[in-house]
C-alpha cells in the first residue's frame, strides 16, 4: 500500500489503522535521516507518542513521508508526493464520508465536499454571486469584464469558456458525438441528447406544485405557470391586441396577419403558417391514421376528429347553447345552431344578394346559377344539382321502391 501523510491532517484523515503499526515502523526507521536533516524531530515523541507524536514532529518539519512498493521518498510538498503516490498504484486515499467518493488528491476531497455542505466560500465582488470553486468564480468574472479569450477561428465569435468553444465548432464542422442508443438520431451536445431521451422514457421530471401536472421540460413547467396559474402574457399583437404567453405563439399568430406561410408540402405545393398543420396535412397524403377508436376500431388522421367521435361512444355532448339548451358534440355545429336565434345569415350569394346561415347552404345554392349538376344517377345517367334528389329520381326506376 501506499501512504502519504500531511502533518496538517486531521486524524481522521491519517491511513486506516490497520496499517497503523507497519507506517510507524516505517517512520522510525527513516527517523535517523529525519533528525540529520531536521533537529526538532524529538526523538521521544516519535517513540512514544504514536500517531500524535508523528503528526507533532511533522508539523514541525512540515515534511511529508510516502512509503512506496519499490521506493522511499521525502518531500517538502504534499502535492508533488501525491503525483507520486499515484503514478505507483493509481489508489485513491481520500473518501468522503457523504456519498463515498474517492479522490487522488486531499484538496479535490475538500472541493467536493462543498457539494454536501452547500459552501461557496468564492464570492464575485460585483454582483455577490457565490461559487464553490474558484475557477468558477474566474470563469464568472470574463462577464462582467466582457473578456471573451476564447475565439472561433471560423467566424469570430468568442466565448468565455473553452468548453463553449468547443461546442460551437461543431456547428461549423457538423459533428454530432451524441447518438441516442434507442432511435439512432445524433446530437452536438450532451444536454440535448439527454433532453431527447425522455421522448423514449416518458420520464417527466417537472412537475408543477399548484396542480401537480408533470412535464418532462422546464420550459414547458415554465409555460404552464404562466399560462393556467399566474395567467400572464407579456406578448401583445400590435395589429389585433392579442396577448400570449410565450414568445413562440406570438410569433405563429403574427403569420395570420403577414400572411407568411413558410411550411410548405412536397407533394402538392400547399403552404401552411404552422409546422403542426403541415404534420397533419400530409396525412391526406400518406393516409397514415394513427388515431384508433378502442371501442369500435375506427381510425382516424386527425386527434382532433378522434376526440369528436368518441363523443359517439360515451354520448357526451360538451358545447350547449345558452337560449334553448340543446347540446352538440362538435362547437362547430353549436355556432351553427346559435344562428337559428341570432337570426344571423353571414353567408351571402355574389350573384342574386340571397343570405345563408350555413356555408353549404350557400354551395348548394351556387349550383342554381352555375348550372352545374355533380350528382349523377348510375343507372340513366341523369345529373341533379342536389344529392336530396336522387332518392326521388331513383322512385322512377323501382316504381315507388327504395
Amino acid at each position: 500500500m501506499t501512504t502519504a501523510v500531511c502533518s496538517h491532517f486531521t486524524q481522521d484523515l491519517w491511513p486506516e489503522h490497520s496499517i497503523e503499526d507497519s507506517f510507524h515502523e516505517l517512520i522510525l526507521k527513516r527517523h535517523e535521516h529525519l533528525r540529520k536533516s531536521f533537529k526538532s524531530v524529538n526523538d521521544c515523541k516519535v517513540q512514544k507518542g504514536g500517531y500524535n507524536g508523528i503528526n507533532q514532529c511533522l508539523s514541525t518539519t512540515q515534511s511529508k513521508i510516502v512509503q512506496g512498493n519499490t521506493c522511499l521518498k521525502i518531500f517538502n510538498e504534499f502535492s508533488n508526493s501525491n503525483k507520486h503516490k499515484i503514478r505507483y498504484t493509481g489508489e485513491k486515499t481520500f473518501k468522503c464520508k457523504e456519498c463515498g467518493k474517492s479522490f487522488h488528491v486531499f484538496s479535490s476531497l475538500t472541493q467536493h465536499k462543498r457539494i454536501h455542505t452547500g459552501e461557496n466560500p468564492y464570492t464575485c465582488e460585483e454582483c455577490g454571486k457565490a461559487f464553490n470553486w474558484s475557477s468558477v468564480l474566474t470563469k464568472h468574472k470574463r462577464i462582467h469584464a466582457g473578456e471573451k479569450p476564447y475565439k472561433c477561428e471560423e467566424c469570430g465569435k468568442g466565448f468565455t469558456q473553452s468548453s463553449h468553444l468547443t461546442k460551437h465548432k461543431r456547428i461549423h464542422t457538423g459533428e454530432k458525438p451524441y447518438t441516442c442508443e434507442e432511435c439512432g438520431k445524433a446530437f452536438n451536445q450532451s444536454s440535448t441528447l439527454n433532453l431527447h431521451r425522455r421522448i423514449h422514457s416518458g420520464q417527466k421530471y417537472y412537475k408543477c406544485e399548484e396542480c401537480g401536472k408533470a412535464f418532462k421540460w422546464s420550459a414547458s413547467l415554465n409555460e404552464h405557470n404562466k399560462r393556467i396559474h399566474v395567467g400572464e402574457k407579456p406578448f401583445s399583437c400590435e395589429k389585433c391586441g392579442s396577448v400570449f404567453t410565450t414568445s413562440s405563439d406570438f410569433a405563429k399568430h403574427k403569420r395570420i396577419h403577414t400572411g407568411e406561410k413558410p411550411y410548405i408540402c412536397e407533394e402538392c405545393g400547399k403552404s401552411f403558417n404552422r409546422s403542426t398543420t403541415l404534420t397533419t396535412h400530409k396525412r391526406i397524403h400518406t393516409g397514415e391514421k394513427p388515431y384508433t377508436c378502442e371501442e369500435c376500431g375506427k381510425a382516424f388522421n386527425w386527434s382532433s376528429t378522434f376526440n369528436v367521435h368518441k363523443r359517439v361512444h360515451s354520448g357526451e355532448n360538451p358545447y350547449k347553447c345558452e337560449d334553448c339548451g340543446k347540446a352538440f358534440k362538435v362547437f362547430a355545429n353549436l355556432r351553427k345552431h346559435k344562428k337559428i336565434h341570432t337570426g344571423e345569415r353571414p353567408y351571402v350569394c355574389q350573384e342574386c344578394g340571397k343570405a345563408f346561415k350555413q356555408s353549404t347552404h350557400l354551395n348548394k345554392h351556387k349550383k342554381m346559377h352555375t348550372g352545374e349538376k355533380p350528382n349523377k344517377f348510375k343507372e340513366c345517367g341523369k345529373a341533379f344539382k342536389q344529392p336530396s334528389n336522387l332518392p326521388q329520381h331513383k322512385r322512377t326506376h323501382t316504381g315507388g321502391k327504395f
